[in-house]
């Protein structure tokens, strides 16, 4: 397991001597049944004594099989009570079923947040998907034919979910979940003809403007381990396969100490 000790020291993030902290315990791409039962349960063993709160960013499926989703959600109890929150992946998506796949999820335990925002123990969370699309002057554009404004649209639209989950939050501590990346700098490793379909930095304007804490996504399997965003914000690529090869051990995970504080006025 990763933890506190063993990666970068902003995962503990500054918290004043009178604020409480929150144990965030993320990871993706389990790919059930890839992961296997063993592995499987000593991850959310490990995060039942390591974390508040569990993470899970998309791919939590191989296929998007309902039949894998109900073999999942029967290990669930190992996590003993602890929130769990989700987003899908495109693995989810695959057979066309991921309202069903959300369906037991969520009747097992599990929010799957998609364009929503929750909040746990004093700390905001925001979810969606996400979209590929490119990054930087290099993001693709509504131009030409109508298939590829349609691919601009959907990741435009990903955009504006997490924008109005985003703007729910009351807590001054705000943490976004996603499956695809919002930054560049956390895919960087793949092979660069599959990084525009990694994510996009439509998902970057959002997150800089509603100041999150920290952001959370997957799908980068070859990906690096964290960035930033433009204005500063960590992003970590917890990817189960990038977490395997970084940190040798039986069940890696990211463990993220944010703090728990006051609830901020919207107007």
């Amino acid at each position: 397991m990763i933890t506190d000790s063993s990666i970068p020291a902003e995962t503990i993030l500054s918290t004043p001597a009178n604020h409480r902290k929150l144990r965030i315990g993320a990871v993706g791409d389990l790919h059930w049944p890839r992961i296997g039962e063993g592995e499987l349960r000593g991850l959310f063993t490990q995060l039942g004594e390591q974390a508040d709160v569990v993470l899970l960013c998309g791919d939590i499926t191989d296929y998007g099989k309902p039949e894998e989703a109900l073999q999942y959600v029967a290990h669930l109890s190992i996590l003993k009570g602890i929130p769990i929150l989700a987003v899908l992946g495109n693995h989810d998506y695959e057979c066309g079923q991921a309202d069903r796949v959300t369906d037991i999820l969520e009747r097992h335990g599990v929010r799957v947040l998609d364009g929503t925002a929750v909040e746990v123990r004093g700390v905001g969370f925001a979810g969606v998907k996400g979209f590929a699309g490119g990054f930087g002057d290099r993001l693709l554009q509504p131009w030409g034919e109508p298939v590829l404004k349609q691919f601009v649209h959907e990741a435009a639209e990903e955009a504006i979910k997490l924008e109005s989950a985003l703007a729910k939050l009351t807590t001054s501590t705000r943490v976004v979940l996603l499956h695809y990346a919002p930054i560049v700098d956390t895919v960087l490793g793949e092979a660069s003809e599959i990084i525009p379909f990694l994510g996009t930095s439509r998902l970057e304007e959002p997150i800089n403007r509603y100041r999150a804490t920290a952001v959370f996504h997957g799908h980068a399997h070859h990906g690096a381990l964290e960035g930033r965003t433009r204005d500063g914000i960590p992003v970590y690529n917890v990817a189960l396969p990038l977490l395997r090869r970084a940190v040798p051990v039986q069940a890696p995970a990211r463990i993220l100490h944010v703090p728990i504080q006051q609830q901020v006025q919207v107007t």
